[in-house]
């Protein structure tokens, strides 16, 4: 193992597909067991996830841009070699989680189904767990008060 692989968070399970998983859980919900349906026409429904879809996308491609620009991977059991505070990391702490966390209530407005979006909040309990915990833990480890001030003046999601 090279020392990228072997220097990162310990993340075993990717974001994204923890989001999916759930996303998938409560779509059988809704087939299956318990239908929760939203009250409104499938295109006032189609304009609410946009509204939230595309801001989504925009945020996450602005993260994904600064990690890129300065050379970093995003992935979060590679190696970090600097705190990247600029742009949406200045108002957020985890522009890519609160933007899988927008788009699965995007998806979930989008598909009718009241599920997807009640079980966001579970899916973000799972990555704080899985994820960001271990994330925050190795940042405070390798980067000491540098990551622990910008813990402190920028909030870990909204």
């Amino acid at each position: 193992m090279n020392n990228e692989t072997t220097d990162g968070a310990a993340v075993l399970v990717p974001p994204p597909l923890l989001h999916l998983v759930v996303g998938v859980v409560g779509i059988a919900l809704n087939e299956f067991i318990w239908p929760l349906p939203f009250a409104f026409s499938a295109s006032i429904r189609l304009a609410i996830a946009l509204a939230i879809a595309v801001p989504s996308i925009v945020l996450v491609a602005g993260a994904l841009k600064l990690f890129w620009a300065t050379g970093q991977n995003p992935e979060p059991w590679i190696a970090t070699p600097e705190i990247v505070q600029t742009g949406v990391y200045r108002f957020t702490r985890n522009p890519m989680y609160l933007s899988l966390a927008l788009l699965q209530i995007a998806i979930g407005i989008g598909l009718g189904n009241l599920w997807v979006v009640l079980l966001v909040a579970f899916s973000c309990l799972i990555v704080q767990i899985t994820a960001i915990r271990p994330e925050e833990a190795y940042l405070e480890g390798k980067f000491g008060s540098e990551y622990l001030d910008y813990k402190e003046s920028v909030r870990r999601w909204l």
